[in-house]
């Protein structure tokens, strides 16, 4: 099992992780669900300084990063490659994945702009990836 270091003030705990398959999955969603429901609360009073620095600790915490990459590689195109061309396959990859989105280098290829027309006459704009260099 991971071991938890220990709980900050908002309960995003802070992993050291070993393996991908020895994430306690049924803690990560509760983690992030209590972030975002404070995000909320603190929107609806108006704070918006908590409100920034509950989404920076939410962007930062490992329960986010390694429920987003669960959730891109156990969907139905799980075996499409990214713009990048990587595929997110094995378990080792997948916690390389998390910790690459926690060192922030994770760039995202940039989208060629297309526009479609639509049968009201209007144009509906399209986001194409393009392919890597």
């Amino acid at each position: 099992m991971i071991a938890l270091a220990e709980l900050s003030i908002a309960d995003a705990p802070s992993y050291k992780l070993t393996a991908w398959p020895a994430i306690d999955w049924a803690a990560v969603p509760r983690v992030v669900r209590r972030l975002q429901v404070r995000i909320v609360k603190a929107a609806r009073a108006n704070e918006w300084h908590k409100v920034r620095s509950l989404q920076r600790l939410l962007t930062n915490s490992f329960s986010a990063r390694a429920l987003a990459v669960r959730r891109v590689t156990e969907n139905q195109g799980k075996k499409t490659p990214g713009v990048d061309g990587e595929v997110w396959d094995t378990p080792t990859r997948k916690a390389q994945a998390v910790e690459r989105l926690k060192k922030h280098r994770f760039v995202a290829q940039p989208l060629r702009r297309t526009y479609i027309p639509k049968a009201n006459g209007k144009l509906r704009p399209l986001g194409i990836p393009t392919p890597c260099s």
